[in-house]
């Protein structure tokens, strides 16, 4: 089947690509309802984006919610076999409050996720899909990737926990370096715990210069290892000179745990994909395994390109009122060899094409 790809969005564009990219992967699309239980976003709201939910009452009497979340509903629907992958992409629409604008707003995600007997193959696989997804968006993007893991055992070294704990996280996901100490002290963390704290904070570059500074201000060599093996995955695959290793990049620790990560693109002032490892959703939920998946917002994609104005219809054909509808419909076809034909009695003011003609009593005409 031929189609003129010209007339499809730059998000339909994306959501092509990164399903075509993900199935050669051996991702199996996976199909949802538009429509959960509320109850799966009550005991789970701080994994949501946004806390709003769409909710209506089933014929049944069920509390429902219009989806804000596809993650939720997979892990939710997910039998996992001991010692079995399961990878899954998908194309979903979710209704929830818009990070690019107010109000609620039906939002196209594209996205995978790997459930089960995840090692650190699948968590680097994952990393390469997440940055050639990022590449098939535009060609200046960045991937940064942090490391939970890293950033929990040093809290934990500093005895940080609580609202102290949260304090904390908030301003190292900020980079707020001077809030950070005023937190710190507040919780009786030594000068020398601040001051690591503040050195992870701006550890933020590339592996090759932030693994060592990481090794040095000793934060966990498991850790830390795990990271140098991925972005050597990452520099095989081409993709070394797009990624940088940043401790802001946080995500709710009662849900994630180790690799996090978020993309950005050129031209758009938020993260257009994110994503990280979710063992611990996996086991609030009941499920044995390890996860790990991200997102891409194709919404946030409207600003990465203005539109190109296309005219209206390619060929326009004027007849007069009355007309034989039979000839009507041969000159349609006739004229169609060349591209699309929009027939019309009289001719709208404002209206874009590329050619005009005109069905005479003599045959088709060009019309000045």
């Amino acid at each position: 089947m031929n189609f003129d790809e010209g007339i499809l969005k730059n998000e339909e564009k994306v959501s092509f690509a990164l399903r075509s990219l993900y199935q050669r992967y051996g991702y199996a699309q996976y199909k949802m309802s538009k429509f959960e239980e509320y109850e799966l976003y009550v005991k789970n709201k701080d994994f949501l984006i946004s806390s709003d939910v769409i909710t209506f009452n089933d014929t049944d009497g069920r509390l429902m919610a219009l989806k804000p979340d596809v993650t939720l509903s997979i892990v939710r629907g997910a039998r996992l076999k001991d010692g079995e992958l399961r990878k899954v992409y998908y194309d979903e629409n979710v209704y929830r409050v818009s990070k690019s604008a107010r109000g609620f707003r039906e939002i196209r995600q594209v996205g995978l996720e790997c459930l089960g007997a995840v090692d650190d193959y699948v968590i680097g696989e994952v990393l390469l899909l997440a940055a050639e997804s990022l590449r098939r968006v535009s060609g200046e993007s960045m991937l940064r990737i942090s490391h939970l893991g890293i950033v929990g055992a040093m809290l934990d070294g500093l005895g940080l926990s609580g609202e102290a704990r949260k304090a904390v996280l908030r301003c190292l996901g900020e980079k707020n370096l001077h809030e950070l100490a005023a937190a710190c002290r507040e919780a009786n963390v030594p000068e020398e715990g601040i001051e690591k704290l503040r050195a992870l904070v701006l550890f933020c570059g590339k592996p090759a210069a932030v693994l060592p500074e990481l090794r040095r201000l000793g934060c966990g060599e498991t850790a830390v290892s795990q990271l140098e093996r991925l972005s050597a995955m990452l520099d095989a695959g081409g993709f070394g000179d797009m990624v940088t290793l940043d401790f802001s990049v946080l995500s709710d620790m009662r849900y994630y745990n180790g690799v996090t990560f978020q993309g950005f693109v050129r031209g758009v002032p938020a993260g257009v994909i994110s994503g990280g490892q979710y063992d611990r959703l996996l086991s609030r939920m009941g499920k044995k395994g390890r996860a790990i998946g991200f997102a891409c917002y194709l919404d946030l994609l409207e600003r990465l390109t203005k539109p190109e104005r296309r005219p209206d219809a390619d060929t326009v054909l004027l007849y007069d009122e009355g007309a034989d509808p039979l000839r009507v419909a041969a000159a349609v076809r006739a004229l169609e060899a060349d591209g699309g034909v929009l027939a019309l009695s009289a001719l709208p003011e404002g209206l874009r094409y590329r050619r005009r003609f005109r069905l005479t009593e003599s045959g088709v005409t060009p019309d000045a």
